[in-house]
């Protein structure tokens, strides 16, 4: 679960644009729970949170 979740959000952070439509227009923020949170590994939680900070800056996204 946690290794998708960081292949997910890796993915969302390689292009801000695509065919579909804009960042904002296809991502939403990762909100993984406290025990997913406590078995990743810092890189993942460093993807997770670079997401939602773009998320926060491009679309308004809050907290």
């Amino acid at each position: 679960m946690v290794k998708i979740l960081a292949l997910v959000a890796l993915a969302l952070l390689a292009g801000c644009n695509s065919t579909r439509g804009s960042f904002c227009a296809i991502a939403e923020p990762l909100r993984p729970s406290a025990a997913t949170i406590a078995s990743m590994s810092d890189a993942e939680v460093r993807t997770i949170l670079a997401h939602n900070r773009k998320g926060a800056a491009l679309c308004g996204w809050k907290k």
